[in-house]
Formats: structure tokens, C-alpha cells, sequence
């Protein structure tokens, strides 16, 4: 795949990892089960979903926590050690490039943070997001998103009414950027409003790209409030200033779910199962 003259394989993914979750300790190492019955680690399903890429040469795991290299590094994955006093992926993924060496990309001007718990990410929308920043040399961040399905809507409704944190929604203004994220289904529907047929709702994926420019810019940046409040990494671009740029796409065949919560296993598994994936 290329854009231009530009190809996919001058970009590189990094998966951010941590262990130290507060909402699900030991989260990248969770064991997932796919279709038979096969189990496998959150990370090493997130790789094998990232490594699904066209054209992408590197695809690293970022971690602070040797039980996750030791993990990955079992699973055939190149693995970069990063600060435990990374705030969050975002920090996580521009301290590894920092420590990238040029064998594995290192110049590499275009970096995506494939998020870890994102195991559902149809390859095509990170090729789509690629392309995005290869065509449009000016934009320094962009995110994917799609729109929300009515089943995909009903399961981020059902979370936010139990008071659980499920997905991020996203809504952009008329040039395709954000203008804000948040754990909040936005926009927000009155129950029974006929747009929940077919919601205008943008379901943001934990996938971004960024220019090492951005990248770095954003780890010399204190923290926010917003992205305090919000637990959104996303929010400290818009806080300064920083346009980001909104790939939308139509829903895959499958609900994009996330493992925010153990409870988010039996619908994620199931997923897995109807696709055949082992």
C-alpha cells in the first residue's frame, strides 16, 4: 500500500504495555481465548493483530514490567524498556522511540500507538490512518474512529448506565478534527430518540499516528486537567493546541470492543470465535 510516494513500510507500530493498571492489574497478560478454545496473552492477540498490517516492517511492545517482555518476548516480539514513570501510552511509546535503535526503524518520521487492549483492530484502519498522515504531510496527529453500530451503541450505553468505563466517542468539527474525546457517549441521544437506529456516534479506536515532531512535543508537556479528569492521554493534543485529525470509517463486521474490564472477555471472545481466530 502506498500514498504518493510514500510507503506503508516508512512507519513503524509500537504497542504500548503496562502491568500496573488500576482498573485490571496485569492486564496485557490476561489470558484470551479464541476460537477452540486456543488461549493467548491481551498482548501477544494485540500483536498478532498489529503484525496484520500490510507493509509494516517493525511492530515493538513497549514495556516497564519484565513479566511483559519476558511474554513477549516469547511470542517472537522485538520488546523496548521504557520509564515506569510513564504517565500513560502515549509518554510510553515516545520514550521507546527515543530508545529505538536505527536497525529497528529508528528514523522512522511516522510512529502508531497500536493500543494494547484494542485486540480488535481491523489492520485495514491502521493502513487507512497511515495513508491519512502520508497524504497530508502537515497534519501532525491523527486518530481512527467509526461509526458507532446500533449493537455497538447499545453495549456503550449499557456500560455507561452501570456506571463501568467502556469506550471513548469522539466528535470532530467540519475539517475532520477533533474537537473533543471523552468516556461519555457523545453525542448524547434522549432513550428511545430515533437516531438510535442508526446513532451518530463516532466510536473512537485506540489507534494513533503521530509525527516524531508531535510525539515528542507531547512528552515535554506537563499533564492536564482534562485528561486527568477524563483518564484521556488524547486530550493534553487538544489542550495545547495540537490539531488531531479524525480518520472515520464505516463499522467492521465486529464490534470494536475494548478489554477496559474482565467483564469485557465473554463479548471480546466471542468475537474471536465467530471469526475463527485462534
Amino acid at each position: 500500500m502506498t500514498a504518493g510516494n510514500f510507503a506503508v513500510a516508512d512507519a513503524i507500530i509500537v504497542i504500548p504495555a503496562r502491568y500496573a493498571s488500576s482498573r485490571y492489574p496485569g492486564k496485557p497478560l490476561a489470558a484470551v481465548h479464541g476460537a477452540g478454545g486456543v488461549a493467548k496473552s491481551l498482548i501477544q492477540r494485540s500483536y498478532e493483530a498489529a503484525c496484520a498490517v500490510q507493509g509494516t516492517p517493525s511492530v515493538v511492545v513497549a514495556t516497564d514490567d519484565d513479566r511483559i517482555a519476558v511474554a513477549a518476548r516469547g511470542f517472537g516480539a522485538s520488546v523496548v524498556m521504557t520509564p515506569a514513570s510513564c504517565a500513560n501510552g502515549t509518554e510510553r511509546v515516545a520514550a521507546a522511540v527515543a530508545r529505538l535503535p536505527m536497525a529497528d526503524d529508528g528514523l522512522a518520521d511516522i510512529i502508531v500507538n497500536f493500543q494494547g487492549d484494542a485486540l480488535l483492530t481491523p489492520p485495514d484502519l491502521v493502513e487507512r490512518l497511515i495513508a491519512h498522515m502520508a497524504a497530508n504531510p502537515g497534519c501532525p496527529v491523527a486518530t481512527a474512529a467509526v461509526r458507532c453500530s446500533p449493537s455497538a451503541y447499545r453495549y456503550l450505553i449499557a456500560d455507561q448506565s452501570a456506571g463501568r468505563v467502556g469506550g471513548t466517542t469522539v466528535v470532530v468539527n467540519a475539517k475532520g478534527n477533533a474537537l473533543y474525546f471523552s468516556k461519555r457517549v457523545l453525542p448524547h441521544l434522549p432513550p428511545g430518540h430515533p437516531a438510535e437506529a442508526e446513532p451518530p456516534v463516532l466510536l473512537h479506536v485506540g489507534l494513533y499516528a503521530y509525527r516524531r515532531s508531535a510525539l515528542a512535543h507531547y512528552a515535554a508537556q506537563p499533564a492536564t486537567t482534562l485528561e486527568d479528569l477524563e483518564g484521556l492521554e488524547q486530550l493534553r493534543f487538544l489542550v495545547h493546541g495540537i490539531p488531531v485529525a479524525v480518520v472515520a470509517s464505516d463499522p467492521p463486521a465486529w464490534d470494536l470492543i475494548e478489554l477496559n474490564n474482565p467483564g469485557d472477555l465473554p463479548a471480546i471472545e466471542a468475537i474471536l470465535a465467530q471469526r475463527g481466530i485462534e
